[in-house]
């Protein structure tokens, strides 16, 4: 299937690689790129949260 979508390599060891494997495995990705996007984005709100929670500290 062709796509308009930026594309990029990413280089991993195996036990990250393993853990991908297995969170797309337990989330039923079809593949391994949709997993790993999902890891991302979780991984971005993650931070924008942590981020939101200092700032409200601060105050």
């Amino acid at each position: 299937m062709a796509t308009n979508k930026p594309r990029y390599t990413v280089s991993v060891d195996n036990e990250l690689f393993n853990q991908i494997e297995d969170f797309r495995f337990e989330h039923r990705y079809q593949t391994r790129s949709e997993a790993t996007a999902e890891l991302i984005r979780l991984g971005l709100d993650a931070l924008k949260k942590e981020k939101e929670s200092q700032i409200h500290n601060i105050k």
